[in-house]
């Protein structure tokens, strides 16, 4: 056969064939080196807007910030999936492309003015209740944006809230909803219970069953692999005692402090819009009629209320609070620092329309003393010394570990102790082993089957560590005698929990077919409501998931529960309420209903968005 295609590959027939073959493949494997490279900076594409891999990260790095906020101080940062995590922020950020491009579609907006307000009455970016510029600043930085990215992600925000309460807001129901949801809300129940109890003394378990129960499931019974592991531990604060900071680096970095700090001015104003019907020279018209009252002694507050068209302000009298340099527009920011107290500029274009200028006030920094800032001044500046030096350990560190063939030599180099971990399994242990990244490297090919030392492992950002198999305890089966009593108390459980419920069940098909029990044994309750107290939540949900008894006849149903009893119900009646429903009842039924409707047409409209779009993911 091979002979056979070789003499068949050597005809022109043959050879055309295999050239377009090849001729295809480097057409396709250029095609592919392109796109690689292209898309090599990307995470996906939505209709043609590209996301980012640095998009991508910091939504990673945000959201880990915010798990690790939710789930306390004490909660391992390594026990998050990386994987998970991303693919999760990619998702998110798929969604927020789509809404923004729905909301671009639909021409929803947001005026710059607008989002200035949000930004300066904002509560985090306040200090005593004014706007204070540094504070801005340190929250963003804390959050990863700058000025510019952080103006442009609130912008989009409030464009997706936009377009989120316009779908929302509109969802609506009938006066005929409302009364059934709330015939069905306020419906009550009469029945009856009678517990069948799982009762283990009952049952009998035979060695002969544990043997036999042994053998049909083996695998169940396994030592669990474990690991002994070694480990270096390089701990940040170690390096503190190592450094010292001379005066006059902190009296230098004391005039860096200080240099950095801001006046602010509270600043009001006046605007008239430019846009729409309304032209640039008709707009500076208008400001400057404004201007003229103001020259003839009218108060600038009642004239910012009368015709400022600045919804966040004109209320206010046009009082924008207290800010520092970079928030507001160039322009208006040059007309604001050339006022003196109280004094109002001339009418001054930005990209938003013609303003009238008044500063209200201004706050001078207070200047803290060199004294009152040493300690700060050198704990940062240690702590800037210290993170070169853990920076420089860690590559020493990591290259000792990579170039040894155990730990003893990366210690001696750094003066760190080899340490040795309790045996531990693939779902982790205690102490260094409770952290996922360990456990990853422990059992890693490199790590567990090649016996190498793993590459620096962050616990925490102030500690590192090398880890070392030293000891590889695989899977053996168990003896019977050291499984025994477990599997006798599981057979008996379940027995017990099966003759509970074919006891219940033949109860059940009894009663149904009209046999008569006696009340004793019945727990009677009478007018249930769906979170009746005192009653086992999965009850409740058996019992409003039985259907209307007919005339006198009771229905009749059962349900296991979780610790192996079974409970038989007797279900005699249903009312429902015969008063009609307040004004405020209704309200709050339709206010519910309808945010329910709302939320599932937003829903739908982020899932019709998403199947008519053209996404791919890199």
């Amino acid at each position: 056969m091979l002979q056979n295609i070789r003499d068949n590959s050597q005809g022109w027939i043959a050879k055309t064939i295999i050239g377009l073959i090849v001729v295809l493949m480097a057409l396709t494997g250029v095609d592919a080196i392109i796109t690689g490279t292209g898309n090599s900076q990307n995470a996906a594409d939505v209709n043609g807007e590209k996301i980012s891999q640095n998009e991508l990260n910091q939504a990673v790095e945000m959201q880990r910030r915010q798990l690790l906020q939710q789930l306390g101080k004490e909660f391992d940062p390594a026990m998050l999936d990386e994987r998970l995590l991303r693919d999760a922020s990619l998702k998110g950020l798929i969604e927020r492309s789509l809404l923004l491009q729905g909301a671009k579609d639909s021409k929803f907006a947001f005026s710059q003015a607008a989002l200035d307000q949000v930004i300066v009455q904002t509560p985090e970016f306040q200090v005593e209740g004014r706007f204070n510029a540094d504070r801005f600043d340190q929250v963003i930085r804390q959050l990863g944006y700058t000025r510019m990215q952080f103006r442009q992600m609130l912008e989009q925000e409030m464009l997706i809230g936009q377009l989120r309460a316009g779908i929302s807001g509109s969802g609506f129901v009938t006066d005929e909803e409302v009364a059934a949801f709330a015939r069905l809300e306020k419906q009550t129940r009469d029945f009856a219970t009678r517990t069948i109890k799982a009762d283990p003394a009952a049952v009998k378990v035979s060695d002969d069953d544990v043997k036999a129960y042994y053998d049909a499931q083996q695998s169940q019974f396994m030592s669990p692999e474990q690991v002994v592991i070694e480990y270096v531990e390089l701990k940040k604060d170690a390096f503190f005692s190592q450094v010292a900071v001379g005066d006059d680096e902190m009296k230098a970095a004391y005039e860096s402090e200080i240099a950095n700090l801001a006046e602010q001015r509270q600043a009001a104003h006046i605007l008239i819009e430019v846009g729409g019907d309304v032209s640039d020279e008709q707009a500076k018209a208008r400001i400057e009629e404004v201007q003229k009252r103001l020259q003839g002694g009218e108060d600038f507050a009642a004239l910012a209320k009368e015709f400022s068209q600045d919804p966040g302000s004109a209320s206010e009298g046009g009082d924008l609070g207290y800010a520092g340099k970079g928030v507001y527009d160039p322009a208006f920011e040059d007309a604001l620092y050339a006022l003196k107290q109280d004094e109002v500029s001339a009418p001054v274009r930005t990209e938003f329309g013609w303003h009238l200028i008044k500063l209200l006030g201004v706050q001078a920094p207070e200047v803290p003393s060199f004294d009152s800032l040493k300690e700060k001044l050198e704990t940062d500046l240690k702590a800037q010394r210290v993170e070169q030096r853990f920076v420089e350990a860690t590559k020493q560190l990591e290259d000792a570990a990579f170039e040894s063939s155990d730990l003893a030599q990366p210690a001696q180099e750094l003066g760190l102790k080899v340490q040795t971990s309790e045996p531990f399994g693939r779902q982790g242990g205690e102490g260094i082993a409770a952290n996922r990244q360990v456990l990853q490297a422990a059992f890693s090919q490199e790590v567990l089957e090649d016996g190498s030392n793993s590459s620096a492992i962050e616990l925490d950002p102030n500690t590192l560590v090398v880890i070392r198999v030293k000891e590889h305890r695989k899977p053996q089966q168990l003896e019977l005698d050291q499984v025994s009593d477990s599997i006798r108390a599981q057979l008996t459980k379940t027995r017990a929990s099966e003759a509970a419920k074919a006891a219940g069940e033949q109860m059940v098909a009894e009663l149904r077919d009209g046999k008569v029990e006696g009340g004793a044994e019945w727990q009677v309750v009478e007018a249930a409501t769906r979170n009746q107290d005192g009653v086992d939540p999965a009850v409740l949900q058996a019992l409003f998931r039985m259907p209307k008894p007919t005339g006198e006849k009771s229905e009749f149903s059962g349900i296991a529960l979780a610790n192996g009893d079974f409970v038989v119900i007797r279900l005699k009646g249903v009312s429902e309420p015969e008063q009609a429903l307040s004004d405020e009842e209704k309200a709050m039924y339709r206010r519910f209903l309808a945010s329910r409707s709302g939320q599932e047409d937003f829903a739908a409209y982020r899932k019709l968005l998403e199947s008519k779009a053209d996404i791919e993911r890199y």
